[in-house]
């Protein structure tokens, strides 16, 4: 995963009181939100139900982040040595297209092992430095269907495990909870850098 609150506004698209913009932020420029710190497990339905609620606000909070940016602005670092905000809009549906999978098979097989991928080289690919709508609609399509599958879910799906091999078995609460974080990161890393550069 790579390396995300603060004060400007677009006046045409004003902010719901619960976007990543409004969260305090960090020291870190790599973690504006703060690192994933995996909560108590298994999560409560009321935490389930607001992670949930998170991962389906996530698009259109990013499409907000990113309005009205230029070519050039887009192809600025969030930060030295960090990723342009097109290779940040690009990762977020590949990154979300794999965790869906990961759920899939979570749902579908036991404690299947999850095949990782190297983020930092598909953010190189050719595919990440063109256009960000078409993967503005990947997200937003991506994730209509995942929500749909999140909200079927039972208590004892939640519980189900999968492995990976960097980091083990875990039960698909724990991925819940990442990513719904993972998406206050990302959209962060945007706001953040708005705020520094005065877009």
């Amino acid at each position: 995963m790579s390396d995300f609150s603060s004060s400007f506004a677009l006046t045409d698209n004003p902010l719901p009181a619960d976007h990543p913009m409004t969260a305090p932020a960090t020291a870190d420029l790599r973690f504006p939100v703060g690192k994933f710190e995996p909560p108590p497990l298994p999560l409560t339905p009321a935490q389930r139900t607001a992670m949930i609620a998170e991962i389906a606000r996530a698009p259109a909070h990013f499409r907000t982040a990113v309005a009205g940016l230029t070519d050039a602005q887009l192809d600025t670092p969030y930060r030295d040595g960090g990723w342009t905000v097109r290779q940040v809009a690009h990762h977020i549906p590949d990154s979300h297209s794999n965790a869906v999978t990961r759920f899939k098979l979570g749902l579908t097989e036991e404690t299947p092992t999850i095949k990782p991928y190297m983020e930092d080289r598909w953010a190189t690919l050719a595919d990440s430095n063109g256009p960000i709508e078409p993967s503005l609609q990947m997200l937003d399509g991506l994730h209509a269907r995942w929500v749909l599958l999140l909200e079927a879910m039972t208590p004892g799906d939640f519980a189900r495990t999968i492995n990976h091999p960097a980091s083990g078995t875990a039960p698909l609460d724990r991925f819940l909870a990442l990513y719904a974080w993972h998406g206050r990161h990302h959209t962060a890393h945007v706001t953040s850098l708005r705020a520094r550069m005065g877009w």
